[in-house]
């Protein structure tokens, strides 16, 4: 017989019936799960080929391999007489002829190695993408309505390759020093739409499909809204930021806030034609990384405001997070214009970008799929 219950009893300390999952849903989990896992570790390898694209810029080591061999040219050189062929082939170029004549064999092989790691490490987050996707698939572990989203992501690695080889031979003739700027920031720049979209999965597959879809009927527009536009306005600032780069824009004007000594650069259009300037002058490529930079921090404040009145604390959280980041962000870029840009600090620069990046597309995520608080969690 079931026990009398007092009139007095809390109807909330009853007893609940513990709901059991069912197997479908446990292996939905377990598939979103491996799939994260595996988004999580090509994340971060990319994250670490930004970072080691940026020193093989800043070592200028990107023009010492001057061939585009996807398969052959993941073995190095493995004799003496290989050495000679490749040095030799370095020879050739505008790069050794006008600016490093100097170099003998030695010196040669330490920017060989920075270009053949940095490629090498292309072939290593390629090889993990196919492996991974092909083995997932295999093991019936890609979820419904997600091979089109991971085909995607190995596309644009594959077209990532591509555009590096198309970046790479802009500097292996004429007169040119380096590769093209703007070629410089179409490699970068889809190095971290690549990023973006592994993050937003890894962001997705973290929660649950029931989840996500009742998280989307509270979307925040506002905050998503300001979200979108500054994530986009933070990917023009990258653009830009590779322009400086791929020029050494960084290292031409070392005052701040002035620019050459005044408001503006020296000779602002000097090159001819006129439209060269924004891509080629070194002044003005870096003055309007700066102005964007002051219109990104001054965005920033206006969507931490904007962020800072969501109904949801994470929302709040994430908000506040990216605009730190960014702060950090601006002062460390006023860092590396003071200093001249060394390697130290400008590759710090350029991997703090990735953290603001990524914050600022969390931030828009839980704006789209808010983390609901309950009245007791406050």
């Amino acid at each position: 017989m079931s026990q009398k219950r007092s009139i007095f009893e809390e109807v909330g300390d009853a007893p609940k019936a513990q709901v059991q999952t069912g197997v479908i849903d446990r292996a939905r989990r377990g598939s979103r799960g491996a799939v994260r896992i595996w988004l999580m570790i090509l994340f971060a390898m990319v994250a670490v080929m930004i970072a080691v694209g940026g020193l093989t810029r800043l070592t200028d080591s990107g023009l010492s391999i001057t061939e585009w061999r996807p398969l052959t040219g993941a073995l190095p050189p493995m004799s003496e007489a290989d050495w000679q062929a490749e040095f030799a082939r370095y020879q050739t170029i505008p790069e050794f002829q006008l600016q490093n004549k100097w170099m003998e064999l030695a010196d040669f092989k330490q920017i060989y190695w920075w270009e053949w790691g940095h490629r090498q490490l292309g072939r290593a987050i390629g090889l993990v993408w196919a492996l991974g996707y092909l083995g997932l698939w295999a093991l019936g572990k890609v979820p419904a309505g997600w091979h089109r989203r991971l085909i995607l992501i190995g596309a644009l690695g594959g077209l990532q390759g591509a555009v590096g080889w198309w970046m790479v031979s802009s500097g292996l003739k004429g007169t040119m020093l380096d590769v093209a700027s703007y070629r410089l920031a179409t490699h970068l720049g889809l190095a971290f739409i690549i990023l973006g979209f592994i993050a937003w999965y890894v962001f997705l597959l973290g929660r649950d499909e029931r989840d996500l879809m009742q998280a989307r009927r509270a979307k925040e527009a506002r905050q998503f809204g300001v979200a979108t536009g500054w994530m986009h306005f933070a990917f023009l600032q990258i653009l830009i930021g590779a322009l400086v780069a791929g020029i050494d824009a960084g290292r031409s004007y070392t005052d701040w806030p002035t620019i050459g000594g005044g408001w503006l650069p020296p000779d602002p259009f000097l090159l001819e034609p006129a439209w060269r300037n924004w891509l080629e002058n070194p002044g003005l490529v870096q003055f309007v990384h700066r102005c964007t930079g002051y219109l990104l921090f001054l965005y920033g404040i206006m969507a931490l405001l904007r962020g800072r009145r969501s109904a949801h604390g994470t929302t709040r959280t994430a908000f506040t997070a990216a605009f730190v980041a960014l702060l950090g962000q601006v002062m460390l870029g006023i860092y590396t214009v003071m200093t001249g840009a060394p390697w130290q600090v400008a590759i710090v620069h350029q991997v703090l970008a990735v953290v603001v990046w990524v914050l600022i597309l969390r931030a828009r995520f839980l704006s789209a799929y808010p983390i609901a608080t309950s009245i007791r969690g406050r």
